[in-house]
């Protein structure tokens, strides 16, 4: 008994000092919450609110990664019917949703979720649009299925954005592959794609006509970016994603580039050993800001809104680790200050800033919180 008993000690011991030797010199130290806001609950009871987007008349879309497709309004959520089935595994499930930026013209609602169509046993990431219809969905399309299948359940991203061109950008991550998907662009995982909104692939996009590449991917070398906005000053697009035991990024998305996991990382392994050694290489992108150790980022919006006028201009995002809602004060494109909002919320899946100017939180298992200046 001794003997296991000295074994666990060790074992704890040793993940501890891994965790705590995650010490990143001459970080932005994140200051406490001001509290000149008060939370005002949406929508209750969603036990993991993933995506959300707002229909013309004000109201919400909801995605809840067990499957469910939720219309909130007025405080009601209502059902929607004929949603695809999706393979709920681990990490997947029904992920997110953004409208076409002419939606008010053409209606279409573009999805997310984990699939089982296709080739493998298991599942991956799908893409699909479709129209709503008296509470139902229609005229549903297949954009892109990542493939193969796998039993794996992590890491299916996956954010939807479009850019002011109109181009449609997604997000998988690397499906637990680690080694084998991010780096190779004739595998699927570990991308940021860019399709046009009928889910053909853009002429110009930077691995058309590379023999077995896949002609969707616009960006490799992620891991599992979970978070994407679009930047109201340049047009950029933005993204975060998850390092492993630290290492979660903020990058900027450009056209063919590699973002360097596995092959570069701030982060190590969950068992506390060593990925690589390397924290920068020529030919890969270096991340605007990383976190050390992980806040486990998941969701991200620039806020515009007068509102909010200490945040105006600046980024949020959500954090499932440490149960708060981020701050983080820009000067162009660096990161110059950090601060907590919303501490102790719960784990931020989500965060959206709606079309009346308010900031809105998705909070596993309680539903969407919505942030009202004082």
């Amino acid at each position: 008994m001794k003997k296991i008993k000295l074994v666990s000690l060790s074992i704890i011991s040793f993940l501890s000092l891994s965790c705590n030797a995650q010490v990143k010199s001459d970080d932005i130290p994140i200051k406490d919450e001001v509290k000149n806001y008060t939370l005002e609950t949406v929508v209750a009871d969603i036990v993991v609110p993933w995506g959300m987007t707002w229909l013309p008349d004000g109201s919400m879309l909801v995605t809840e990664k067990s499957g469910v497709l939720y219309h909130v309004k007025n405080g009601t959520k209502t059902e929607i019917k004929n949603v695809p089935k999706v393979y709920a595994r681990g990490q997947g499930g029904l992920l997110d949703i953004a409208l076409h930026p002419d939606y008010a013209k053409n209606g279409w609602i573009y999805m997310t979720f984990a699939s089982d169509e296709g080739e493998g046993t298991g599942g991956h990431t799908k893409l699909i649009r479709a129209k709503l219809l008296d509470g139902a969905l229609t005229q549903i399309e297949s954009l892109y299925k990542a493939t193969p299948n796998t039993t794996k359940g992590q890491h299916f991203g996956s954010r939807i954005l479009f850019d002011d061109d109109g181009y449609l950008y997604f997000s998988i991550g690397e499906r637990g592959e680690h080694f084998v998907n991010p780096q190779d662009i004739t595998r699927d995982g570990g991308k940021i794609y860019r399709l046009n909104d009928d889910g053909s692939i853009p002429k110009d996009n930077p691995f058309v006509g590379q023999t077995g590449a896949k002609e969707a991917i616009y960006t490799y070398g992620n891991r599992n970016p979970q978070g994407m906005a679009k930047n109201p000053v340049t047009g950029a697009i933005w993204e975060h994603e998850h390092g492993p035991q630290g290492g979660d990024e903020i990058n900027i998305i450009k056209k063919g580039i590699n973002y360097g996991w596995p092959v570069v990382t701030y982060g190590i392994d969950y068992d506390g050993t060593t990925i690589s050694k390397e924290n920068e290489k020529p030919g890969i992108q270096k991340p605007i800001y990383y976190w050390l150790p992980s806040i486990a980022p998941s969701g991200m919006t620039f806020v515009t809104s007068d509102k909010y006028p200490d945040w105006k201009g600046h980024l949020l995002v959500g954090s499932l680790k440490f149960q708060y809602l981020e701050l983080l004060k820009l000067k162009g494109n660096e990161v110059i200050g950090r601060q907590k909002i919303a501490t102790g919320i719960g784990r931020v899946r989500n965060v959206a800033q709606g079309p009346d100017g308010y900031i809105y939180m998705g909070v596993e298992g309680k539903g969407i919180i919505k942030i009202i200046p004082n």
